[in-house]
This record gives C-alpha cells, sequence and structure tokens, in this order.
C-alpha cells in the first residue's frame, strides 16, 4: 500500500486556493494513495486522470452511495445519503430520468434570451454605481436566478432559500463561525419551505421543475414527500454554487491574464472554449467520493470492498498526461477533455449545458459591457477542500 502523508483536510493549504504544489507532485509520486482523514478510516486519494476517469466510468465497481462526501454521513444528516447525487443505478437513473429533460440541449437553449433578460437587469444594477462585489451582485445572483425560476421559487424568496444553501455549504471556513448543527437547522428549515411550495402545486399541472416531480413516477410510485424535499435541496444547491464558482473564478483567471482576456474581446466566438478552459483552470468541485463495491486493484493498489476512494478533479484537470503545458491557462486550448464536470458514468452534472449557458452570457456581457473591469480590492476565497470558491470579489468599472 503506497501511503501519502500530505493533510488535504488542512485548509490552511486551500486558502489562497487549490495547492497545485501539492497535487503535482502527488501525481508524480504517488497518483493513487492513501491518506488519512480525520475522525475517519482513511481514504484513497486519485490524482491522475486516467485514474479518476476510470473510476468515474465504473459505478458497479466504485459507487456513490452513501455518500460523495468523504467523511462518512452520521445519523443526523437529514437523511442526504438518499439524495440523487449519493445513489447509484438503477434508482439514481431512475431519479435522473424525472427532470433531465429540464436540462436537455434543446431545453437549455430555449433559455437563452431569459437568461440574457435576467444578465441585463443584473449588471444593470451593478454598474449604477461603478464599484460592485462580482460574487455577491453578478456571480451569485444569475444562477440563483436562473434555477429558482426553473424549480418554482418565488422571487422574493430566493434569497432566502439561497441562505440556506450558504449555509449548508460553506461548514469548512472557520471565518464564517458555523457549525454541523446550523446546517442542519438549514436543511430542515429547506425541506419545510419545499413542502410548503409543494402543497400549493399539489393540485395544479405547473410546467415547473417542481410540479414535474410532484407528478413524476418510479417504478409506479409517487416520489414521498421527503424525496421531493432532497431534490430540492439538490437542484437549488448545485444550481448555484457551481455556476457562481465558475463565473467568478472564470473572471479572475482573465484578471491574471490579460493576454487572454484581450483575446476575448477581439474575437467573441472564441468564448464557448474559454468556458471549457475555465471549467478545467479552476474546477469549481475539487473532489468526490466514491466507495469500493469489490476488491480491485488500481494503479497497482490494492483496493478493498467498502474503501473511499476520492477522485480529485482539481488535480487530473492539470495532469501533463492530458494537457499539454497544463499551468498555462489558453483560451484557445483544443483539445480540452477536463473532468470539471465529471468523467463520464452516470454522474456527470446534470446541469453542465445550463452552467455554460449562463457562464458564456455572462462573461460576453461584461467584456462588452466593461470592457474596462477590474479588481479594486482584495479578494476573499472560501476556506474549503470541496469548493473552489470565492467569498467577495470588489471590482471597478470604468
Amino acid at each position: 500500500m503506497t501511503t501519502a502523508t500530505v493533510d488535504l483536510f488542512d485548509l490552511d493549504l486551500f486558502a489562497d486556493g487549490p495547492p497545485h504544489h501539492l497535487f503535482r507532485r502527488l501525481r508524480a509520486e504517488s497518483p493513487v494513495c492513501f491518506l488519512s482523514e480525520p475522525d475517519g478510516p482513511g481514504y484513497w486519494g486519485v490524482f491522475d486522470y486516467e485514474h479518476v476517469v476510470e473510476v468515474s466510468r465504473h459505478p458497479l465497481q466504485y459507487g456513490s452511495h452513501p455518500n460523495t462526501m468523504i467523511p462518512d454521513p452520521d445519523e443526523g444528516d437529514g437523511g442526504a445519503g438518499e439524495l440523487m447525487l449519493n445513489q447509484d443505478p438503477p434508482r439514481h437513473t431512475q431519479l435522473r430520468k424525472l427532470v433531465n429533460r429540464g436540462f436537455t440541449p434543446r431545453q437549455v437553449a430555449t433559455l437563452e434570451p431569459r437568461v440574457t433578460r435576467i444578465i441585463d437587469r443584473i449588471l444593470d444594477r451593478a454598474a449604477e454605481t461603478g464599484r460592485f462585489d462580482l460574487v455577491k451582485d453578478v456571480a451569485v445572483e444569475l444562477p440563483l436566478q436562473v434555477i429558482a425560476e426553473l424549480v418554482g421559487v418565488p422571487d422574493a424568496e430566493r434569497h432566502q432559500v439561497f441562505a440556506w444553501t450558504e449555509q449548508m455549504m460553506s461548514l469548512d471556513d472557520p471565518e464564517l463561525g458555523r457549525t454541523t448543527a446550523d446546517a442542519r437547522a438549514a436543511m430542515a428549515e429547506m425541506f419545510a419551505y419545499a413542502d410548503r411550495l409543494a402543497a400549493e402545486r399539489a393540485a395544479g399541472d405547473g410546467s415547473d421543475l417542481l410540479s414535474v416531480l410532484l407528478a413524476g413516477e418510479v417504478d409506479g410510485e409517487r416520489l414521498s414527500a421527503f424525496d421531493v424535499d432532497l431534490f430540492f435541496m439538490l437542484l437549488m444547491n448545485a444550481g448555484s454554487e457551481t455556476t457562481r464558482n465558475l463565473i467568478t473564478g472564470g473572471t479572475l483567471a482573465l484578471f491574471d491574464h490579460p493576454d487572454e482576456r484581450a483575446r476575448l474581446q477581439a474575437d467573441p466566438t472564441l468564448l464557448p472554449g474559454a468556458v471549457e478552459e475555465m471549467l478545467r483552470w479552476v474546477t469549481p468541485v475539487l473532489h468526490f467520493r466514491r466507495t469500493a463495491r469489490q476488491d480491485a486493484t488500481l494503479a497497482d493498489q490494492s483496493i478493498r470492498a467498502g474503501d473511499k476512494v476520492a477522485i480529485w478533479y482539481v488535480s487530473a484537470n492539470r495532469d501533463p498526461a492530458a494537457f499539454a503545458d497544463p499551468d498555462r491557462f489558453d483560451v484557445t486550448r483544443s483539445p480540452n477533455e477536463h473532468v470539471a464536470f465529471g468523467a463520464g458514468g452516470p454522474h456527470f452534472c446534470l446541469g453542465a449545458g445550463l452552467a455554460r449557458l449562463e457562464s458564456r452570457l455572462v462573461l460576453q456581457a461584461l467584456l462588452e459591457r466593461l470592457p474596462d473591469l477590474r479588481a479594486d480590492g482584495p479578494i476573499q476565497r472560501l476556506r474549503s477542500n470541496f469548493l473552489n470558491s470565492i467569498k467577495a470579489m470588489p471590482v471597478t468599472a470604468g
């Protein structure tokens, strides 16, 4: 067994963003190795592109249940182990089919005019003062408004739902002072809210995703109220956090690489490819866990049934075996088979198309409407080994 002494639960390592120097060393010396975890039995870390893809594409060997976070769920997790994200086929496939039609390429394409209108409203407000927080005033607002509309959350209530999301997703950061009890309380409030919305739609035939869930069936049976609550939480969390982090991290990459920004301003047709490079460069979700279903060998390491296996997308996306000059930000990079949305298999991100659309449109609007946008103050990062997230990013336009 190859073990490593690196403690990837030491959040100081992530204070300035992902510790790429450590991932570079792990890929070179021990791309699959056993690491310790606080209050747990330890886990296998997978750091190179080849084996991240291998684990991702074999869900029967490496399953998502009971948890996609490295720590094991406890009895007070609110039933999060039943989330679609934490399920394996066939149940994962059945649950995913219920909402899949809301995220097909054709359906996402129809959203472009609505997303553009939302972006225009957001930037109109943000640009009035000339100085604003790109996170709070733009990157949070866009995906939140879009997913709230798709799910069926009234406009006036979306910020409360987002506050619950933040309370659940930012436990890692000691500066925020949030506890496990806070996260559970937020989950309970979100579930109660979802129950109220569901009751309002119970007799209707709405087209929003919550109505779709209420009308959907798995194996001939309607979803339980608890299943609906979990789905609602997943959609609101995943629908806002990942895109927000891509927008802020991608904009920061353009600030840090002015020549690449100039290329985009000169040729906006490069934007779709630039979004792919931002996804690779930022990697909004740093890792997910799988659990070995049976004994296996991975990169000459003996994995036993029941072992935790964490696939570090952020490391795979800088693997020189998969990307030429991986530490160079290049908006014209091609090919660019990054794993920011997963590495294939049944858990490939359901909302990938929507995230791409939102990010492309808001970046285009920023480049066109605020061509001189620049950082104007210290950037505050979330101290997390799970999300590559920026908490505050003051900018000035003009």
